[in-house]
Formats: structure tokens, sequence, C-alpha cells
């Protein structure tokens, strides 16, 4: 399928949704889809919906009209955050995710790793509104307490893994698909009782938002199909994050770069 043949199938999907108008930026390679009466909605990169499609045909293509529509839908509605404090959770993007909206809000976020930043969403069922500042100090948050809420969200949140074993190294996934797998990253005690599990290195991974892996390394192999997996999800991913993986020690995360058949770079270097 070329690009011109997936834009036409994608302005198909939503012609029968009133009220909305799609735009296709050529030199981009783009497609801007938005209500027309606020102008308010989505610049979807085609190119990387195409890879997806090729991979998953059309289980991809619905997943990826799915969450617009959710989103568009969301735009339509006015939200607050009183009365829903139990629906706020953290979500991992990676750090060139846009800092504020196509209309220049600031949304609330904070650092997180050197691949990685915290943003805040406002749950809303199927979809969820990332928090911007305007609406922050609408309710008279500060970020420190939406962060704190956040945090403690999270944790209430099922950690339920699946697991398989490759050449001795144990992998584990979570992935509920509810939009905050990855946030999940930021459960702490999770991650140490995860930790005090391990005979080998730990390493955990967020390819895209709705994944999280852990792993306990106890070979070169196990860094080389970490490696693998976290590329395939990536490239996989609604959202994707960073293919990088991360080690995990005294409550701290590493990224590291892992080439085939080798140890991490950062390992090597230490031997050095």
């Amino acid at each position: 399928m070329t690009v011109s043949a997936m834009r036409k199938k994608i302005e198909a999907a939503f012609q029968t949704m009133p009220g909305i108008e799609c735009t296709f930026d050529s030199e981009k390679s783009s497609l801007r889809i938005q209500w027309a009466e606020t102008k308010k909605g989505v610049d979807l990169a085609l190119s990387p919906v195409l890879a997806k499609w090729e991979r998953r045909q059309d289980a991809a293509f619905d997943e990826v009209v799915f969450h617009i529509k959710e989103t568009l839908n969301a735009m339509n509605e006015i939200q607050t955050l009183q009365g829903k404090e139990k629906h706020v959770f953290p979500v991992i993007r990676a750090t060139s995710f846009p800092s504020e909206t196509k209309d220049g809000v600031a949304l609330v976020s904070k650092p997180h790793t050197a691949e990685t930043r915290i943003y805040y969403a406002l749950d809303l069922g199927n979809s969820y509104r990332l928090i911007d500042v305007p609406l922050l100090k609408e309710e008279g948050w500060s970020e420190g307490q939406l962060h704190e809420m956040a945090l403690f969200n999270i944790r209430s949140l099922d950690t339920t893994l699946k697991e398989e074993t490759v050449a001795g190294n144990r992998f584990s996934f979570l992935n509920t698909k509810d939009g905050y797998d990855a946030g999940r990253i930021l459960n702490e005690s999770f991650l140490e009782h995860y930790a005090s599990t391990c005979a080998g290195v730990m390493a955990v991974a967020v390819p895209h938002q709705d994944v999280l892996i852990l792993a306990d390394i106890n070979n070169d192999q196990g860094y080389d199909i970490l490696g693998q997996m976290g590329m395939s999800f990536f490239a996989d991913g609604y959202i994707p994050i960073t293919a990088l993986p991360f080690i995990y020690e005294n409550k701290e995360l590493e990224p590291i770069f892992i080439l085939a058949k080798k140890r991490p770079i950062q390992e090597r270097n230490e031997e050095k």
C-alpha cells in the first residue's frame, strides 16, 4: 500500500463522523484530522501508520482510527479535575514529545530519565486528556500535588505479569492496554519487588505506552534478546517512547545501548 492509498483509507474512515474534516500536508506526508468548527484535531504522520499496517494489516489500522476518534470526541467535551482525583494518572513519553499543544498551551510535565519524560492524564474511559497548565491553575492544584496524586493512582493499577524464560533469562510483560502500562515504571514498590526476585541484572523497557517489559538478565544473550524486543515493540506501538532499555539498580534507571551479541556499552566500558 502507498502513502496515498493509506491517506484515502483513513479519510474514508472519518467520512461517517459529522463535523470532521481532513487536510493532507504533502511536504510532511501527514494528515490533519480536525473538527471543522473549532479546528481542534490531530496531526497523523502517514509513514509510521503505513509501516504498522504492513506488519499487522487491518488490526493496526483499526487501532489507529479508534484512538483518533476517541481523542477527537474528548476534545469536544469540557473537562474539569474537580471530583476526578482518582482518574489522574502519569503517562510516559519520549523527551522529544511536544511540551505544548498545537495551540501553544503548555502541558504539565516532569523530567524522568535521559530518554523519557512524565506527563499527566485525566482518564476519560476509552481515552484521556493530557493535563495542561491552564486546567491545573483553574482547579487550584500545584504541580507537586498533581504528581503525588498521579503516583498514588498508578500504584492502584493491576501489575499482573506474563513471563517467559529464554536462554536462561526471564522476561516479564505488562500489557493491559489501559493506556498506562508504561506509566507503571513509576510504581517504585512494584519495581523493587521484582528486583528482589532477580538472580542477575534487572532491566526495564518502555518501548511504547501500552507495554512495560521487566527482565532478569543472566547472560550476554539476554541483552541481545531484550534489545531486539525493544526495537520490535517500539516499531509497533501506537505511541512509541524509546527502544532503549534501562538498567534498574538502587532505585535508579540508566539507559543502555545494546550491540548485537554484545553486552551493554556501559558495562564494557567499566571493564576497561
